[in-house]
């Protein structure tokens, strides 16, 4: 488990580090195009795919970080009711408050998605 979470953290930063230069890759790889691909009327790119692309990997890591915290924040505090159960009110309102948090930054992440594909 110890060696599971020191090898995750490196993983998704080089996930983040591929998000942000796939458009990149992508835009060099045009370059090389064939001279018989010509494009004779004006094309724009909007970077749709890319867009798309980024905001789906966002929110993934964004639900899997959030379920992977929320499962841990239910299973310490049914360990802590099972080894004080006259805590649990105490322990429930505690748990109910973080798994809030939790959801509040998924939604953060839901919302800054819709931003990436609706405005940039």
């Amino acid at each position: 488990m110890n060696t599971m979470k020191k090898l995750l953290i490196p993983a998704l930063l080089a996930l983040a580090l591929l998000t942000l230069t796939l458009p990149v890759l992508a835009a060099g790889n045009d370059a090389a195009a064939p001279a018989e691909t010509a494009v004779t009327e004006t094309q724009t790119d909007d970077g749709t795919g890319s867009k798309a692309l980024a905001a789906g990997i966002a929110i993934g890591i964004a639900a899997a970080g959030g379920a992977i915290a929320m499962g841990m924040a239910v299973s310490k505090s049914t360990e802590g009711i099972a080894r004080q159960p006259e805590a649990e009110g105490k322990i429930r309102t505690t748990l109910m408050l973080g798994l809030v948090f939790i959801e509040t930054a998924i939604i953060y992440a839901l919302l800054a998605v819709i931003l990436i594909i609706f405005v940039l």
